[in-house]
């Protein structure tokens, strides 16, 4: 065969390694439908069982390393999601920093709680609404790492729900509808928590009737990404996050491999 041809580079826009949990029904198609042109991504799995629990979620931190070692090995990402805000809650940043780097050395990570903290630091957000799909229990550990922020979290309220294949079936009506009720009228931004349930296409219409960012995690995970590539690709239909100028966005200083 005598076939000329030059190889092409399939995400010049950058590559994110997703690592998902085993039981996560929707976070790769959401960032997938948020990610701009040009941008992929390539997950491998965390090992992980329902119900949702403190206990389960920390039980996760022994196969981080694994997982991540399982990410495009030999080529590399320019940046790595744990993508999952509750197991963030009871992992701990630092910690899912230290795994991720094990495998991945000097790439930079992100997680939920992360994204959405430099998320709502970019709207000058400090009172906050959060709504979940979670336990009370989960809860209390997902309000306590905001308040570890810095943030003020006037209220926080969930579906009580404890496995990721209902929290991916929950309507998108309901997530509205939710998102209005729970969004306190003194808050600064309302922040819809959990990378299984479907809340980044419901932004724009529960933004424009609350009149106010609403930040999600998978929506704060695309974003904080990109400023971690150095990557100003536009995005438009999930929120005004998406919309602040490069100016006043956090940059990162990661140069793409």
């Amino acid at each position: 065969m005598d076939v000329s041809y030059t190889l092409e580079d399939i995400a010049p826009g950058g590559r994110i390694g997703l690592l998902a949990l085993a039981t996560d029904y929707n976070s790769e198609t959401d960032l997938r439908r948020i990610l701009p042109d040009g941008v992929d991504l390539f997950t491998n799995r965390v090992l992980n069982a329902n119900p949702l629990t403190i206990e389960n979620l920390r039980a996760m931190a022994g196969d981080i390393t694994r997982a991540a070692s399982g990410v495009l090995p030999g080529l590399g990402v320019d940046v790595m999601i744990y993508g999952c805000t509750s197991g963030t809650a009871a992992i701990g940043g630092d910690e899912l920093q230290r795994l991720i780097q094990i495998a991945q050395p000097g790439v930079p990570s992100t997680n939920p709680i992360l994204a959405a903290s430099e998320a709502l630091r970019a709207f000058n957000a400090k009172r906050i609404s959060v709504l979940t799909p979670y336990s009370d229990q989960i809860n209390q550990s997902v309000q306590k790492c905001f308040q570890d922020e810095e943030f003020e979290i006037l209220n926080i309220d969930g579906f009580g729900l404890e496995d990721d294949i209902e929290m991916t079936g929950l309507p998108r009506a309901a997530i509205a509808e939710a998102a209005l009720q729970i969004c306190n009228p003194d808050a600064d931004a309302l922040f819809i928590s959990c990378t299984a349930i479907r809340s980044a296409s419901v932004i724009d219409d529960v933004e424009q009737k609350l009149g106010k960012p609403v930040v999600t995690s998978n929506q704060a995970l695309v974003w904080h990404c990109l400023q971690l590539m150095n990557n100003p690709s536009r995005v438009d239909g999930f929120g005004r996050l998406f919309q602040l100028s490069l100016a006043e966005r956090p940059g990162g200083t990661h140069v793409k491999k």
